[in-house]
């Protein structure tokens, strides 16, 4: 089932999301509708509190080349990630990012370039991840959702401000 986007600015998008503690059938059909959205919106991610669930889910469907008739985002290729935790992160780099939340503005982030992660997949099972490509990138966007942090908010004052007031005008048109 597809199911709305929380849009920016709604108040959910602050909300520290909770940890999961039932591995059970809605996890399961929460996660299936994930990935159903995602890709319905064209995302590489999408947090649970992206779709007003507060807990601490997150999936990344990093896009394939795909040959033609194949879907570019095959789901056997989604990473299912509940409570993740950073453990190790170093570097730095500057990735154009963009958010279902906040459709249409792609700008600039500063994240580090290697992470390493722990998390449960969708049946409790621990799982460790080690990156430092672009899913290290995605991994820290929707982990930043899980905090109550959208992209925006690492911007520099100026091009927040210039952010607000564009968003604002965008909404007013709607």
């Amino acid at each position: 089932m597809i199911r709305e986007i929380v849009v920016y600015p709604d108040k959910r998008l602050k909300l520290i999301s909770k940890e999961v503690k039932l591995f059970n059938g809605a996890l399961h059909d929460l996660l299936d509708d994930m990935y159903e959205t995602m890709c319905a919106k064209n995302g590489v991610g999408l947090a649970a509190i992206q779709v007003g669930v507060e807990q601490r889910v997150l999936i990344i469907n990093v896009p394939i080349e795909a040959k033609e008739g194949e879907a570019d985002q095959p789901k056997e290729n989604t990473l299912e990630m509940i409570n993740p935790v950073i453990i190790e992160q170093d570097g730095a780099e500057k990735y154009q990012e963009g958010c279902l939340s906040i459709p249409g503005v792609y700008e600039d982030v500063e994240r580090s370039k290697h992470v390493k992660v722990e998390y449960l997949d969708r049946d409790g099972n621990p799982q460790t991840i080690d990156d430092d490509a672009f899913l290290a990138v995605a991994i820290q966007h929707e982990i930043d959702h899980l905090n109550g942090k959208v992209f925006i908010e690492k911007l520099s004052y100026i091009k927040r401000k210039k952010f607000e007031k564009e968003w604002k005008r965008k909404l007013k048109e709607g």
